[in-house]
């Protein structure tokens, strides 16, 4: 199958590069720099010129392929909103192209936050009132494409997808912990953070690729629930430094935009895309890779 990924050089999207190049699969994908081209390139992977806002390019990049992986996005966090809409934007743009085709069209999303103590399922929609419903709309976009002759589904990723190279939450965590001389956690440090590795994450994409029908919804999770304190202290033992809390007021001054984030209690269930596909997530869980120690090498 020839496979347009986008987001191809990201941390997530190059471990599904490779899965699906070592399957068989002819990946393109898309290039916004020169270093992004060069490391395509580097991977036996085809180069597609454009980005996100460039709509022609998403466009032009879906039509000459026989099936679409989206897992670009825009990670920055003090303009969520309008790079939900730039998110959103570009899945239409790439369902137009694909519709009437019956290709596939596997779409990122995130694992719902829902109240407290509740454990999100593949059949649970996001809080309305939540941040992360700012991104929802992509996601519903993404399944409405299946009554347009796109075999569309959904991949949610947790909180945390880890292993070697990971810049984000948990990489966040041990910076601010760094930097602070505490590892903290909010309140009681209770609230549970889902977690998988990467290459687990990737085997999924590939699986939906392949043979999800059209409107599936799948949780890419390894970890149900970590409790921010384990985390924590987990990162306090590697960095030698103390484990501690800190009150729910207090957050945003000591994480900054990782405030709300390290609040959130958001455990996510896969056992449903465990029954539909028969994925299993086979790597090290996130206090087993933080334990590894590749989180704390110091470049």
């Amino acid at each position: 199958m020839r496979v347009f990924v986008t987001g191809a050089t990201g941390f997530i999207g190059s471990a599904v590069v490779r899965e699906l190049l070592d399957a068989g699969h002819t990946v393109t994908g898309l290039a916004r720099s020169d270093a992004s081209a060069e490391a395509l390139t580097a991977a036996g992977a085809a180069v597609h010129r454009g980005s996100l806002d460039d709509l022609d390019s998403l466009r032009r990049g879906a039509e000459a392929a026989d099936g679409v992986c989206h897992l670009a996005f825009i990670h920055d966090f003090t303009d969520f909103a309008a790079n939900c809409a730039t998110d959103l934007r570009a899945i239409e743009t790439i369902g137009e192209a694909l519709a009437g085709t019956d290709k596939p069209f596997v779409v990122t999303a995130g694992t719902p936050g829902l109240d407290r103590g509740r454990v999100a399922t593949e059949e649970d929609r996001v809080d309305p009132e939540s941040f992360s419903a700012i991104r929802q709309p992509s996601e519903i976009a993404a399944v409405a494409l299946a009554e347009r002759g796109v075999r569309s589904s959904v991949v949610r990723l947790p909180r945390s997808v880890h292993g070697t190279g990971d810049k984000g939450f948990v990489a966040g965590l041990i910076a601010v912990a760094r930097q602070k001389g505490l590892s903290a956690y909010v309140g009681d440090g209770t609230n549970r953070w889902p977690a998988v590795h990467r290459l687990d994450a990737a085997r999924l994409y590939r699986w939906a690729l392949e043979s999800a029908p059209a409107g599936a919804q799948y949780h890419a999770v390894g970890d149900e629930g970590l409790p921010l304190r384990e985390i924590a202290e987990a990162i306090a033992a590697r960095l030698d430094v103390p484990a501690g809390s800190v009150t729910p007021e207090e957050a945003v001054g000591h994480f900054g935009f990782l405030g709300l984030v390290a609040s959130m209690d958001c455990p996510a269930s896969s056992t449903l895309t465990q029954k539909q596909t028969g994925w299993q997530p086979v790597e090290v869980g996130l206090l087993a890779d933080l334990e590894a120690g590749h989180y704390f090498d110091v470049e």
